[in-house]
């Protein structure tokens, strides 16, 4: 069985970059909530979002295969395998399928846009981000241009929910670990 400690070993092993290990949190904050919804196992789900994006830095070309290869390689359970594979299917060829597939897949965009919107706010804060305002930055094509709003729709769309009612959820999971996730805002020290 797979345990955390590793899989979060693994991901800073192999991802030097701090804002792209708060990006896997993200994910895997969002994850672990929707395992919490669907009453699906949370560690597993947690893992899944952890590693999705571990080998993003060293292998970007084959992204997110040659990190599928090595989780393989090292034995670990086909559904996480599949699921990272399934999280870029434009780049692995692996539609998500599964509902741990299909929640990856709408948790990855959505946290990036969020992350975003966070980073423009002048207190810096996930804390006083409002849907309304996230409504705003994504109809605005100029913000966020990394962020691909039709997989942030199609994301909601596999997992049968509102775009919005998507969006408050993952954003509310965000919010419960906004330390971790370097955006809980200024501090009275500046920091």
């Amino acid at each position: 069985m797979l345990d955390y400690q590793e899989a979060l070993e693994l991901m800073h092993a192999w991802t030097p970059s701090d804002s792209l290990r708060r990006h896997m949190y993200a994910v895997e904050a969002a994850m672990r909530a929707y395992a919490r919804k669907f009453g699906t196992d949370e560690e597993t789900w947690a893992i899944t979002g952890l590693i999705h994006d571990f080998d993003w830095e060293k292998y970007p070309d084959t992204h997110p295969n040659k990190g599928a290869e090595h989780l393989e390689a090292l034995g670990w359970p086909a559904e996480i395998v599949r699921a990272m594979r399934a999280h870029a299917p434009e780049r692995s060829g692996v539609e998500p399928e599964s509902l741990l597939e299909r929640a990856l897949y709408a948790s990855d965009e959505i946290t990036g846009l969020i992350t975003a919107a966070v980073y423009v706010r002048p207190d810096r804060s996930i804390r006083t981000l409002t849907i309304k305002s996230l409504k705003k930055k994504f109809k605005d094509k100029s913000f966020a241009r990394g962020v691909d709003r039709d997989m942030v729709r199609r994301g909601a769309e596999l997992l049968g929910v509102d775009l919005w009612e998507h969006a408050a959820f993952v954003l509310e999971a965000m919010q419960a670990d906004a330390e971790r996730l370097g955006l809980a805002g200024e501090t009275a020290g500046g920091a």
